[in-house]
């Protein structure tokens, strides 16, 4: 292994170990140094004699490569992050990266599913998966991620044990090993008691039965693999696919197949309030999204299916 590769791996160890650094941000540290090297060994150059001309000619081959604002931006700390901790551990004398510039962000204002599409989101989740095992752990899935707001990683790694007892908030670990509390709304408190009815109950011999007895014990939702658990991309491998799934669930119902996953959407407020969570609620904003015909006394909508507007 290179000099510079072993100073990468020192980096990486401080950044989990001192900063508790997140999987994802240390596998983006890892991805966004190594480049920095080969480009650095393409030149007969190394980390260790780094000068700010070579990152600012990095930074401009980044730019020539078509790289976003937001990857260029992002390297450009995982650069940062490295050269301080260098200066730290007395490996160089200076800083070559404290005053550069970033390319800064893009701003844009997020996108978000409109009433209809959340609405035909939930009409077709009863129905996703090829059986009742499949169709009752994506139909928490969505629960979970439509009233809670969660990062896609950490939902999909949520231990099992915090979620017994028909909790009335979730503590979840996000970005930096930081804990928040989440509070959960009945039909998806509903749903996380269904699937783990499901879950403590698998046949014996079944494809969920073995992913308990091994590394998927642990997690809320078992899957194959090292981890135990879904990768963030989702069941079906796919990033982020709201909104066409929305779309493909209005028009096809059965044409959806997997739990949406990717980029995180949360309503800003309950679809049917002109404003937040209203009186005649517990004032819990995620608990809110509740059958509009418990409130209208019309018609509930068909079993397993809720209305939004």
């Amino acid at each position: 292994m290179s000099a510079d590769h072993n100073a990468i791996g020192a980096f990486l160890d401080a950044q989990a170990a001192e900063a508790g650094a997140a999987r994802n941000t240390l596998l983006a540290y890892g991805r966004d140094l190594r480049d920095l090297s080969d480009w650095l060994g393409a030149r007969a150059l190394s980390l260790a004699g780094l000068t700010r001309e070579q990152v600012e000619d990095y930074l401009s081959h980044c730019d020539a490569q078509g790289l976003s604002r937001a990857t260029r931006a992002r390297r450009l700390s995982a650069i940062r992050q490295f050269t301080r901790f260098a200066l730290e551990e007395g490996w160089r004398e200076d800083d070559p990266a404290i005053r550069i510039a970033g390319p800064g962000r893009a701003k844009r204002i997020p996108r978000t599913l409109d009433r209809a599409e959340i609405q035909a989101l939930l009409d077709a989740a009863p129905g996703i998966g090829r059986g009742r095992i499949d169709r009752t752990r994506n139909m928490c899935l969505i629960e979970l991620l439509y009233a809670t707001g969660m990062r896609v990683t950490e939902l999909v790694s949520l231990p099992v044990a915090g979620c017994r007892g028909d909790p009335a908030v979730l503590v979840i670990r996000g970005k930096g090993g930081k804990d928040r509390m989440v509070p959960l709304g009945q039909a998806a408190r509903t749903a996380l008691r269904d699937w783990l009815e499901i879950r403590d109950n698998a046949p014996q011999g079944s494809p969920l039965y073995r992913l308990l007895a091994g590394r998927g014990a642990r997690w809320l939702f078992p899957a194959p693999g090292a981890a135990g658990h879904f990768a963030p991309a989702g069941p079906d491998g796919g990033g982020g696919g709201h909104r066409s799934r929305a779309r493909d669930a209005a028009r096809d119902p059965p044409r959806l197949r997997h739990p949406p996953a990717g980029r995180r959407r949360r309503p800003a407020q309950h679809p049917d309030a002109a404003g937040p969570c209203r009186s005649g609620h517990d004032g819990n904003l995620y608990s809110c999204a509740e059958p509009s015909h418990a409130r209208s006394g019309s018609e509930p909508p068909p079993s397993g299916a809720r209305r939004v507007a």
